[in-house]
């Protein structure tokens, strides 16, 4: 029996027999996450768009806002952007349609992206955290020179090439699978390859759990560790006025912010790594022992990994004074290029109705003349 079929046609848990028992097939009109899910998908979507869009705008329109934990954080910023254009429009579908329709490439695409902005996210939270750390350990140190500038390029290509290389094998392995369904084929997107056993499973699961998830969250904890140990040894030398203070003041403020990143991005992330920890090495047990408690941690864990990507700007904008006022310039301007819109075209307007009044009285004028000659 298949309950992950009957559960959804996710990227996770389909049974290697390749067939379900016709009696535990629910049909999704009577699934509340056909009509659920869906919908959370849409929002998660435009939040997505629209705030991480405006964090990129805003970074490359401003000069002043191209700081070193800036540049990080849009570099953040666009993996979200890439996994909201590349993923979330496809996979949002699973929990509405019953066949995967768009076929092979889009499969291997949407997989790749998802992929790809987790490792972005993982290895730029961790640079971040790393990055703060030095900074408030050193007060005097000034952090904005061409040197520093361009070691954080560096490492945002190397975050970028990382993330690609690792994103590879989704890519790679990534198929249709067909599962039989009551005398009809149904397509799922399969991230794990049918011709090997569930070992490779758990081997990929396990790697992503401890490479993507626990051990950058144990550095990013150990580095805050040390963070909380600076700081506590510099509020007893240093003088609460003095520049440096000002400085640390400043960074501890970032590094806040960041935590906060950390600590959502945690969250997010959690329900969906215990999920896929527990299907994959309680199997086949797991199938048997499928039930609602499961089905909702399984779907939940799974929007939430999409929800984090649209929760980041939303975060920013809360908590930091200059990406909130930049926000609110962009509405403000936005506004005023609507009204200016409006009036050039009411003036546009205006301007053409009073020339044809000219151009008729005109006329008129010309006739009367000729008639008073005649």
């Amino acid at each position: 029996m298949n309950v992950e079929v009957n559960a959804s046609k996710s990227t996770v848990g389909v049974e290697y027999n390749k067939s379900v028992n016709d009696e535990s097939y629910v049909a999704y009109n009577q699934r509340p996450e056909t009509y659920i899910v869906p919908t959370v998908f849409a929002i998660i979507f435009l939040l997505g768009i629209f705030g991480n869009g405006i964090l990129v705008k805003i970074f490359i329109k401003h000069k002043s806002m191209r700081t070193i934990p800036n540049t990080f954080l849009i570099c953040l910023a666009i993996g979200d952007l890439l996994v909201m254009l590349g993923s979330v429009p496809f996979v949002s579908i699973i929990y509405t349609v019953e066949s995967w329709p768009f076929g092979k490439f889009v499969c291997k695409l949407s997989e790749f992206l998802r992929d790809l902005s987790l490792c972005v996210t993982v290895f730029t939270l961790t640079m971040l955290s790393i990055d703060r750390y030095v900074a408030i350990s050193s007060p005097y140190r000034i952090i904005r020179d061409n040197g520093n500038r361009a070691l954080t390029n560096l490492l945002v290509g190397l975050i970028w090439i990382t993330s690609f290389l690792f994103a590879m094998p989704s890519a790679y392995f990534a198929h249709i699978l067909n599962i039989d369904v009551k005398s009809r084929i149904i397509n799922i997107c399969y991230p794990f390859p049918y011709d090997f056993s569930s070992l490779y499973a758990r081997i990929i699961i396990s790697i992503k759990f401890v490479l993507l998830y626990a051990l950058p969250l144990f550095v990013i904890t150990s580095f805050y560790g040390l963070m909380a140990k600076s700081l506590l040894n510099a509020s007893k030398e240093i003088d609460l006025n003095s520049f440096a203070s000002k400085q640390r003041e400043k960074r501890v403020k970032v590094a806040k912010m960041i935590l906060i990143l950390v600590i959502i991005f945690a969250v997010c992330f959690l329900p969906n790594h215990v999920f896929l920890l527990w299907f994959y090495f309680s199997y086949p047990k797991s199938l048997q022992n499928y039930n609602i408690f499961w089905h909702v941690l399984k779907i939940s864990g799974y929007v939430l990994t999409f929800f984090n990507s649209c929760l980041n700007p939303l975060i920013l904008v809360c908590i930091s004074h200059k990406f909130r006022s930049h926000f609110k310039a962009h509405f403000t301007s936005q506004r005023l290029h609507e009204r200016r819109t409006v009036l050039r075209r009411k003036y546009s307007i205006h301007s053409s109705s009073s020339l044809k009044r000219n151009r008729l009285q005109s006329t008129k004028s010309t006739c009367a003349s000729e008639t008073t000659k005649v």
